[in-house]
């Protein structure tokens, strides 16, 4: 089996401020492996690179970063398998985190994990959500 690193281009509206990050921690923002995309942490970083305050807004913009993953690699929301999402502060802030999640997910659901954590890579970042998805069979 192949992998195959996939790179986001530096001007992507979504991640051009934080692109940089890519190479200075020495990642990719997606491997793909066989018939399947493994999608690196994606935390809640808005296009200018500020990180707002709330759980709410910090889960959507990390969804919308993995669903433009997906989008660039021509698959979709409905194509992941596995998700696991860390907190902090997990118990203050599953419902925020749950509501948002609703609007993302549809049957059949992908596994996944919820783990409580006591911090991320920055102080400011609440949540991290890493995902593995699958490419239809061709």
């Amino acid at each position: 089996m192949t992998k195959r690193a996939f790179e986001i281009p530096a001007d992507h509206p979504m991640f051009s401020s934080t692109h940089s990050g890519y190479e200075h921690y020495g990642y990719s923002p997606a491997v793909r492996a066989g018939n399947l995309l493994y999608i690196a942490g994606e935390v809640g970083f808005r296009p200018d690179g500020s990180i707002p305050e709330s759980v709410a807004e910090q889960a959507e913009l990390s969804l919308e970063r993995t669903k433009e993953i997906l989008r660039l690699n021509g698959l979709a929301m409905r194509d992941l398998v596995e998700v696991v999402s860390y907190h902090v502060q997990l118990k203050d802030t599953i419902d925020d985190f749950l509501s948002v999640k609703a609007r993302y997910t549809e049957r059949p659901f992908p596994a996944w994990s919820i783990i409580g954590v006591e911090a991320l890579a920055l102080p400011q970042l609440k949540i991290e959500i890493r995902s593995i998805a699958v490419f239809p069979d061709e």
